[in-house]
């Protein structure tokens, strides 16, 4: 029986695509609301990861994990 990946796991390993991932993506994957992901996104960036945060070319704003915690 596999263990799925917590949530949080689950947000580190979206935001870790070459594109990143968006507020509603972020929230389709975990069901959480927004203030949820951003606590969590919030949380990464304490534990050593540099979390960027841009718009792409429709206006969408994607988060992309660019350094790693070491």
């Amino acid at each position: 029986m596999s263990k799925d990946p917590t949530k949080p796991a689950l947000i580190l390993r979206l935001t870790d695509r070459k594109t990143g991932a968006s507020m509603a993506q972020l929230q389709k994957a975990t069901n959480w609301q927004p203030h949820s992901i951003r606590a969590a996104l919030s949380g990464l960036r304490k534990s050593g990861h540099q979390i960027d945060r841009a718009k792409n070319d429709k206006g969408v704003t994607h988060y992309r994990v660019t350094r790693e915690a070491e």
